[in-house]
């Protein structure tokens, strides 16, 4: 169920173990060959696919665009929100909806920036929230739920999601060609190990002079769509999991 289609005695009706899921990405800078919207336009797809399947198990909350994207604003055209404010934002939209009743809050993530401030909103959600046995607060990001699409389309490259790279090319050449300029005049800028498997701080001309990490120039359509399976299956199955939970274990 789309949440903005409905009406609000509709939503009322909804059981409120329903699980109420929130998309959230990014509008930022994508290099020299992809565009700004790319990680929404890129989760969006996956939702599209998600939504397909689960015939009006979960509620699916209007994807936010805004992200946590400071580390990209030495290159025009990003939009950000501060960490505190995107934070906050993030635990607005839950609280909304536990105020309603509801007692599932699944954020599914586009955007590696959100990563870090969509934790700790559940993490503080769930101190206010103590004493609630029956509140299921989770958050993933779509490319982390353990697939491996190079076990799929073998002539993937990469092993893991960069930036502007060879899997987010790809799956801009799947659903949206036009927006995308010739990958083969990028270079490769390779992932680096900065201070792993510690965690420093970064900002993106760090890390790169063109905006992208990765390497562009082996991207497809053909590859977009094994990626775009394999994620699409992985939050499905995640999803599931969720509408499983039987309201008390911790394992699920």
């Amino acid at each position: 169920m789309e949440l903005y289609t409905l009406r609000w005695p509709q939503v009322d009706a909804l059981p409120r173990t329903t699980p109420v899921v929130f998309p959230v990405a990014a509008l930022e800078q994508h290099g020299h060959h992809l565009p700004l919207l790319t990680d929404s336009l890129l989760l969006g797809e996956v939702m599209r696919r998600v939504q397909a399947t689960q015939h009006g198990k979960c509620l699916f909350a209007p994807l936010q665009w805004l992200g946590n994207s400071h580390h990209h604003l030495d290159f025009p055209g990003t939009l950000s929100s501060s960490p505190r404010v995107y934070l906050d934002t993030l635990i607005d939209l839950a609280e909304c909806f536990l105020r309603h009743g509801f007692t599932r809050i699944v954020y599914v993530n586009g955007h590696g920036g959100n990563s870090v401030p969509m934790q700790q909103a559940t993490f503080e959600l769930r101190q206010k929230l103590r004493d609630r046995r029956d509140v299921l607060l989770v958050s993933a990001t779509y490319w982390g739920l353990g697939g491996r699409p190079w076990e799929v389309e073998p002539s993937l490259r990469q092993r893991e999601m960069g930036h502007a790279c060879e899997w987010e090319t790809s799956m801009m050449l799947r659903i949206r060609p036009d927006l995308v300029s010739d990958p083969t005049a990028t270079t490769d800028v390779p992932f680096g190990v900065g201070f792993a498997p510690a965690h420093r701080a970064w900002t993106m001309p760090e890390r790169s002079t063109p905006g992208h990490i990765g390497d562009p120039r082996s991207a497809s359509a053909e590859k977009g769509e094994a990626l775009f399976g394999v994620f699409a299956a992985d939050v499905m199955k995640y999803l599931e999991r969720v509408i499983a939970w039987d309201g008390e274990a911790w394992d699920a």
